[in-house]
């Protein structure tokens, strides 16, 4: 087997990470706080969540931390659909992982279709006024996953006016918000409406380093006790430790910076995608370039099957996810997802060459 150039994976590479400024964190935490960051901290290190309301304009008591975001979908899923029933909507295609916490929390999905500019609003509203009443709406509008698609602000206003409407309950699970390469920034759903319909999730994996898993959730007042006693009755509390060492870090001002740095490395890695996709891809694949974040979302010509090919590109060193991965129903055989993140930028081109071949050399077995 050829050595491996994964697309799979959306983490930074090894040269985003901060090791040093962590290092230099890690000591100031407990230099300065010890006891505090051995200790447990139920619904998360104190300072740390003092930091995020400032940065939300929230109170510290509206903010609960987890042991990485996918366990504050997961505590959302638990929540809202305690009795293994209610619906729920997200966007086609969605986060794979995300699927499968509410299917497994018993929500009925119902996916509207995502555009370049975000979710189809028009379509969203036609559900609502034929009578569905989702108990939440999973959203991710800023360079989604897996499509790298960012709402436009008129897109993100119209969400607010349906959510302030009909009294729903929309999650916006944002990792990828700050990690933005060209374009003017975006208002987030959490401050169009104000945090009343709108729960706000994120995490420091993206911006920081995957290994600290911590993540939060901003919520509306109404939800901080059955969250927080969801929370408790989990773990007693996240991992204070690596809490206290981001405290220290973002106090010593090193998050902005790193933001930066990490944003000017992931747009040379996207750069460097985007002229392999036009060097190497078939004629016919579409994509729309991602202006921030992890990913390309590629569609390819009629008769290749990612499903199919997944396992010639495993053998080729070039495995990728599979489009259907990230679907409610059928849809997504002609798609790929292909995560630059992870890559040295100066592989990207033999990878996605590669990848282009396993494409191109099976139309018999795809077709």
């Amino acid at each position: 087997m050829p050595d491996a150039i994964p697309f799979t994976r959306g983490v930074p590479a090894a040269d985003l990470i901060p090791v040093d400024d962590m290092r230099e964190a890690t000591r100031r935490a407990l230099d300065s706080d010890a006891v505090a960051a051995l200790s447990y901290a139920p619904g998360g290190y104190r300072p740390l969540r003092e930091w995020i309301g400032a940065r939300h304009g929230v109170d510290a008591g509206r903010v609960l931390i987890t042991n990485g975001s996918l366990q504050a979908i997961g505590f959302l899923g638990r929540h809202f659909f305690a009795d293994g029933d209610g619906a729920a909507v997200v966007e086609a295609p969605t986060y794979d992982r995300t699927l499968k916490i509410l299917r497994e929390a018993g929500a009925d999905l119902h996916a509207v279709p995502l555009d370049p500019d975000g979710v189809d609003v028009d379509r969203f509203a036609e559900l609502l006024a034929g009578g569905l009443r989702p108990r939440l709406v999973y959203l991710i509008p800023t360079y989604q996953n897996p499509s790298g698609a960012c709402a436009s602000v008129e897109k993100r206003k119209a969400l607010i006016e349906l959510a302030q409407r009909y009294d729903l309950v929309l999650v916006e699970d944002d990792p990828y918000g700050l990690l933005r390469f060209e374009g003017d920034p975006v208002p987030t759903l959490h401050e169009l409406d104000g945090g009343e319909h709108v729960i706000y999730c994120s995490s420091f994996t993206k911006t920081v380093a995957p290994g600290v898993r911590t993540g939060y959730l901003v919520v509306p007042d109404r939800l901080v006790k059955p969250l927080a006693v969801l929370s408790e009755n989990t773990h007693i509390g996240p991992n204070t430790l690596a809490e206290a060492v981001l405290a220290a870090y973002c106090d010593a001002g090193r998050f902005e910076p790193n933001v930066a740095r990490a944003t000017a490395g992931l747009r040379t890695r996207r750069d460097a995608m985007e002229a392999a996709l036009r060097a190497h891809f078939p004629e016919g694949a579409r994509w729309t370039t991602p202006r921030g974040g992890y990913f390309f979302w590629v569609e390819l010509p009629e008769g290749i099957d990612t499903t199919d090919a997944l396992p010639a590109a495993v053998e080729q060193g070039v495995p990728y996810v599979k489009g259907a991965d990230f679907f409610v129903g059928e849809g997504g055989r002609d798609s790929v997802r292909l995560a630059y993140s992870a890559c040295p930028a100066d592989r990207i081109d033999e990878g996605i060459a590669r990848l282009a071949g396993v494409f191109t050399s099976r139309p018999a077995a795809v077709a």
